[in-house]
């Protein structure tokens, strides 16, 4: 699906109209600040939490202290706190006002069994330590985090960007992932604190989180870490409101807000959730024998640093050809077309799958939202099906868990141990001019939604 850039502007307008039922927010928010760097207090302290109960229909809400972090906007001890979402199924969500991350998603399987089924960590700490630490290489797992200004790569952390006074403009990012620039950069949206606020309705639970990014946004001098010149950051102050949702048809919903609040300066941003799903259950062991099916029949392939060539060739005869079901390993280790062909050497560059699949805009649809992929797990009868407005998904299938972190059950994650879809405009847009535009005007709104289904 190509979208361009008239076509995106003029989404950023119609958007916000197309779907309020499915988010039926019943607040208006104040924003607050978010993130943090180093945390103290931090596992869950339930004794003495706030606690804020609905019931809708077997709908549920909870929201718990977490432990406190330092919030990098403000150098402050901010309180974090986790919201869990439950439906009458049996489904529950656990949601951290700390990056705005999924920590736990719980569903049922077909004998009624729950489980469940992202990756994480039991503690605030070890998020604050391991989930997405500054200038490794290669950037942090990310469990769960919502990821921002810029998901995905920027190509050696630099982009133009024309602003309203006429002239084409350089910004410069902190190079968190070798030569590039990953998910926003050293200090993402995941590492903020984000202020929230429950979402109470007859249909649905919720929380809304949102948090103010300022102008020059990942500024740093030169010779700190990441900018060996000085990095000039994000153009104009960005204000991002982050809706989940969980109903009793146990969807959970994420809905994305983002306003540029400058009057004067347009910029750039690719947001999306980079929650790790096995849906065998979180530390069942590998998810590749899993079967797949992303609906796309384009894939964008990447230099060796994971960058797209600009290219969107055909998935067919590829390893990248999801359009029936397969399981993951039947894509992960196919070099039948020998070595030197394209899919064998994109499974090389990235270790196995982590590329943007073009999602077709025909197939099924969910209140106005494009089927993008689904996942089965066999054993469990678990079903995921992935619902968006998005034009990419980024099929990743944990190539870099390389046995050095231990998650929330307390089991060691490793290669295959999971993947993501994350729903998304491109990487390297901003670089690639006949990508779709990741551009947002002065003054200028953004939504998306994203729907993860979950059945068995």
């Amino acid at each position: 699906m190509r979208v361009n850039r008239r076509q995106w502007r003029l989404h950023q307008s119609r958007s916000a109209k197309r779907r309020p039922a499915l988010i039926g927010l019943a607040v208006v928010v104040a924003l607050g600040v978010g993130g943090a760097l180093a945390a103290t207090q931090a596992t869950a302290q339930t004794t003495s939490s706030t606690h804020t109960s609905a019931h809708h229909g077997g709908l549920t809400l909870s929201r718990v202290f977490f432990g406190n972090a330092i919030e990098p906007y403000t150098n402050q001890e901010t309180a974090v706190y986790r919201y869990t979402l439950t439906n009458g199924n049996g489904m529950s969500v656990d949601i951290l006002t700390y990056g705005g991350i999924v920590q736990e998603i719980n569903v049922p399987g077909k004998h009624g069994k729950i489980a469940n089924v992202v990756l994480g960590f039991p503690t605030l700490a070890d998020y604050v330590a391991k989930v997405s630490p500054p200038v490794i290489a290669n950037g942090g797992p990310y469990f769960g985090e919502l990821i921002g200004r810029y998901g995905n790569r920027i190509a050696k952390g630099t982009f133009q960007l024309k602003q309203p006074d006429g002239q084409v403009h350089t910004y410069t990012l902190p190079l968190n992932n070798g030569v590039n620039a990953l998910h926003g950069g050293l200090v993402g949206f995941g590492n903020h604190i984000w202020a929230d606020q429950p979402i109470k309705t007859g249909n649905e639970v919720g929380v809304q989180l949102t948090l103010t990014s300022p102008n020059g946004d990942e500024s740093h001098p030169a010779g700190s870490p990441g900018c060996t010149a000085a990095c000039t950051g994000y153009p104009a102050t960005l204000k991002t409101a982050v809706t989940y949702t969980l109903n009793d048809d146990n969807q959970l919903g994420i809905h994305y807000a983002a306003t540029d609040e400058s009057t004067d300066l347009n910029t750039v941003l690719n947001l999306t959730n980079h929650s790790y799903f096995n849906l065998a259950g979180e530390g069942s062991g590998s998810a590749a024998n899993q079967v797949i099916r992303i609906n796309a029949n384009h894939f964008t392939p990447t230099d060796s640093t994971l960058i797209p060539t600009g290219a969107e060739p055909s998935v067919v005869g590829t390893p990248f050809d999801f359009t029936h079901p397969r399981t993951i390993a039947s894509a992960i280790e196919d070099c039948t077309q020998g070595p030197n062909s394209l899919g064998c050497q994109q499974l090389l560059f990235a270790q196995g799958l982590d590329h943007n699949w073009v999602l077709n805009s025909t197939g099924p649809t969910l209140d106005g939202l494009n089927l993008a992929a689904t996942a089965t797990d066999p054993g469990s009868g678990r079903e995921l099906t992935v619902w968006t407005d998005q034009p990419g998904v980024q099929f990743y299938t944990s190539n870099f868990l390389n046995g050095t972190l231990v998650g929330t059950s307390g089991h060691i994650y490793r290669q295959t141990q999971a993947y993501t879809f994350e729903t998304q405009h491109f990487p390297n847009s901003p670089n690639q001019p006949s990508f779709p535009s990741t551009e947002l005007d002065a003054g200028k709104t953004f939504t998306s939604t994203t729907i993860f289904a979950f059945s068995s």
